[in-house]
């Protein structure tokens, strides 16, 4: 069933005709235009303050932070992770370019196969496209590049995500994305710490739903 049916199947079970020429141009105007709600005075401050924010905020929802200077030092940094929790040294890694050139043969010890995750992987590494300061949030594109999967199986996620990709404020975030990537994608996903419930009896679990362990591995590229 194509786009226009479906949209033609709605209209007549609300009764509706198609609507008129000014309200279709008001609704048109107001997808491009992208109309500001308030932001948050928290997230207004100067870039290197949001990444200390972003950091902050993080580490309050049980995730931790890893800065590294250069993204040359991210294997470095994901090993000495990894070894710091007892974790297996075999990752699942999004296919992106970035994660692609960097220097793994340096750390002989990780076996790193790039694609989705499985149900069986302990640990993934994503690509992150964004950072959000007011709560310490990811986003995350899906595409090929940036597999949906490595957000979701996995028991730990770490995420590798430049300084110069944090933003104050969500509606920020959303501007980089239309200007970046262009037409939305499928799937975004907006991570705020390990998955985690509250719903028996009011006990916190962490890995409810997802990783119950979130690293970022931050490469401040924004310095000097």
């Amino acid at each position: 069933m194509s786009k226009q049916s479906i949209l033609t199947a709605i209209r007549r079970g609300l009764k509706r005709g198609p609507l008129p020429e000014h309200q279709a141009v008001m609704l048109r105007r107001r997808m491009t235009e992208h109309p500001r709600h308030l932001i948050p005075a928290r997230s207004r401050l100067p870039h290197p303050q949001q990444v200390d924010l972003f950091v902050r905020n993080v580490e309050k929802e049980f995730g931790s932070v890893a800065r590294v200077a250069k993204m040359d030092e991210v294997p470095g940094a994901v090993a000495d992770y990894l070894a710091a929790q007892n974790l297996p040294g075999s990752l699942v890694m999004a296919p992106h370019p970035e994660l692609r050139a960097l220097p793994w043969s340096t750390r002989p010890l990780l076996e790193i196969r790039e694609g989705r995750a499985e149900g069986t992987d302990a640990v993934s590494i994503q690509h992150a496209f964004a950072g959000i300061a007011e709560t310490g949030t990811l986003m995350l594109p899906g595409g090929p590049d940036r597999p949906v999967t490595l957000n979701l199986l996995a028991d730990t996620e770490i995420a590798v995500l430049r300084a110069s990709a944090i933003v104050g404020a969500y509606e920020e975030a959303w501007d980089k994305l239309r200007a970046e990537i262009g037409a939305m994608p499928r799937n975004v996903m907006l991570i705020t710490g390990p998955s985690r419930s509250a719903d028996i009896e009011q006990t916190l679990e962490l890995g409810a739903h997802g990783p119950r362990r979130l690293h970022v591995v931050l490469v401040e590229d924004t310095v000097g």
